[in-house]
């Protein structure tokens, strides 16, 4: 095994825990005390961080019409982050530095999202195609920290 073996086999294994505690949350239809402190043993301040999101409804899934597209997007403290889970991108700092970086594999705006996304906590909003460009580009302009 070489060395960048180990930082890929954490963030297989983070991303499993985390989709293993979601299937269980969403079969109870709720996070439950073992499944927050399993949570924060295995994300620890970035946990913490999505839960505060998810308490404040900061996760959001545009809905666009009549395309039907679908962005998440994470209300941050600097701005809003656009999300694409099927990736496991985020367009956050956090993400550019510690994930790209293998310091960790999941920002924790894609933590709230995921858990958001199995337990329908999140919040739809409506748009017209005719926003769509418009909004993201808004969402894709670099941060200015």
């Amino acid at each position: 095994m070489t060395t960048n073996d180990k930082p890929e086999k954490k963030e297989i294994c983070e991303l499993d825990e985390l989709n293993a505690i979601c299937k269980q949350a969403k079969a109870q239809d709720k996070l439950s005390g073992k499944n927050l402190t399993d949570l924060y043993d295995l994300f620890g301040q970035r946990f913490t961080k999505a839960l505060e999101a998810l308490k404040e409804n900061r996760i959001k899934k545009y809905h666009f019409r009549p395309s039907n597209r679908n962005v998440w997007i994470v209300v941050g403290r600097e701005r809003e982050y656009l999300l694409m889970p099927e990736a496991e991108f985020c367009t956050c700092d956090d993400f550019y530095f510690r994930v790209l970086d293998k310091k960790a594999h999941l920002c924790y705006h894609l933590i709230a999202q995921k858990i958001a996304r199995n337990l329908c906590w999140y919040e739809i909003v409506d748009e017209r195609d005719e926003l769509y460009d418009c909004l993201m580009k808004e969402w894709k302009k670099p941060s200015t920290t």
